[in-house]
Formats: C-alpha cells, structure tokens, sequence
C-alpha cells in the first residue's frame, strides 16, 4: 500500500497520449524510492486517458491523482498549476508522460534534493522504433536503459550516451563540467513547493516554448539555485509529434521571459490571479 504521507509528489504532464503514458508509470513501479505519489496534470485528454489511469490504479504501488481540465488548446501551465495544488508532498518533482524514468530516478532526486536550491535533469531521446520497442518487460527488467540492448534494436553510437553509461563518480563528474545551463526542465526537475508557490507558480500567459524556463528564472530571482543531475537522474524520452509547436506563441513567451529577466520574482498570472 502506499504511504499515507509521500515525501515526494510526481507531476507528470500528458495529453492523449496513453501507450507513453502507460511505459511511464510502469517505470514509476520500478523506483527504488518507494515514499511518492503521482499526480497527473491533464492538458484535456480524451476518456481514453482517463480510462487507462483506472485500470492502472489499482496495480501501482502509489497513489495517482488525475487532475484534468477540458481541451482548449496547449495549457500546460495552468494544468500544471492545479496539479501542483494537488500535491501532497513539500517536495515536488516533475516530469513527461512521454519520459520514462530508471529505477533510481526518485531516489536521486531525493538524494540531492537542498533547501535553496531546485535540480536540474535531462532525457535520453530516443528515436520512434525504439520508442514503440520497449515494453512492459524491458521497463520491469531495466534492459530499456542498458546501451546494450538499446544498441541491439538500432540506437546509434553518440557521446550523448554517456548520459546512459556513466554512473558513479563518472556522472557526478559530468554533471560538474557540462556546459549545459542547469535550468528548470519540464521534463526531470525537482524543488520545494513552498518556492514555487512563493513564485506563484507558472505564467499562465504562457504556452509551448521555455515556459520551464521561465518558472526557474523567477525562482532564481527569488533567490534559490540550481544544482546539475543530468547524468545522475535518468529517464528515457519516447518520440512523438509536436503539432503545438507555435512560432508566435514562442515569439510570445520570449518576451514574457524578456520582462521576467529584469528581476521579476511573482507572476500575477499564475496560481493566484491579481489584479
């Protein structure tokens, strides 16, 4: 049974996409980390979605939240922000249905996690046919996080594969000398709800393009850093189209983000709304 007081809640963001959905929360079974919950922010998912969550329920090791709201176009913000109102956890890590997470995922972020500070993740990108080629078996077994095996069915050589390979003080070693900016990723990253809602959570204004990122620059404005584990907290990304790519709504939120880098910490457009 899962705990009745979980020491982290899991956002997972979706959006009629059930097959990823249903890989992800069987990786979710597989934690190492036992202590979680899951809520599901729903962007407007068909019964299908909601379909699946109920047959799953019942055979997850953890509770599931499904907050859902009805379809008007990519709001994954608000959705987001109701979900997170949701949690019950003080610590919050949030992530894709379309990312499925090794069995250290939770214990990782757990591990890290700091008062003051919010963790930043990646993904390993995989492409379609290996996407539809993981199953349930190779989620319970880890074999879909092993290169061998992903190798076998296609993946290619890249040194982007050390995100898969290293471990140890390897990763650690890698997290410390990427060049990637630790930002707050949608995909993998972990902080205190009590920072994000002193933010006031996400900007609503905003749709598909760096609307992670704006939420971290408010919270470093607030005065929280950000501490790299790219290579330490693993999760695999299924392929899929993107047909809510928008030019001006990127074009939109570049500017919003513009504003936010002269030192805005509180959004009047998130959880609370002000006038």
């Amino acid at each position: 049974m899962p705990e009745l007081t979980p020491k982290i809640s899991v956002i997972i963001s979706t959006y009629n996409a059930e097959a990823w959905l249903e890989k992800v929360l069987w990786g979710y079974a597989q934690q190492t980390f036992k202590a979680f919950e899951v809520v599901i922010a729903d962007d407007g998912s068909g019964p299908d979605t909601k379909s699946l969550i109920n047959r799953l329920t019942p055979l997850m090791p953890f509770s599931i939240t499904h907050v859902w709201q009805p379809d008007a176009g990519f709001q994954k913000t608000k959705i987001l922000n109701k979900a997170l109102l949701q949690c019950q956890s003080d610590y919050v890590v949030m992530s894709d249905g379309d990312c499925i997470p090794r069995a250290d995922f939770l214990a990782v972020h757990f591990h890290h996690r700091q008062k003051g500070y919010f963790l930043s993740g990646g993904y390993f990108k995989l492409p379609m046919v290996l996407s539809k080629a993981i199953d349930r078996k190779s989620i319970d077994s880890q074999d879909c996080f092993y290169l061998a095996w992903l190798r076998k069915r296609g993946l290619s050589f890249s040194i982007k594969n050390l995100k898969l390979s290293a471990q140890g003080i390897w990763a650690h070693l890698l997290n410390r000398i990427t060049p990637t900016t630790p930002s707050w990723n949608g995909h993998n990253a972990s902080g205190w709800k009590a920072d994000i809602l002193a933010i006031n959570g996400f900007d609503e204004r905003m749709q598909y393009g760096g609307e992670d990122r704006e939420l971290g620059e408010r919270l470093f404005n607030y005065g929280i850093r950000s501490k790299q584990i790219r290579y330490s907290a693993i999760c695999v990304h299924l392929e899929h189209a993107r047909g809510y790519v928008n030019a001006e709504a990127i074009a939109k939120n570049k500017a919003i983000r513009q504003i936010t880098a002269q030192g805005v910490i509180r959004t009047p457009y998130g959880i609370e709304k002000e006038n």
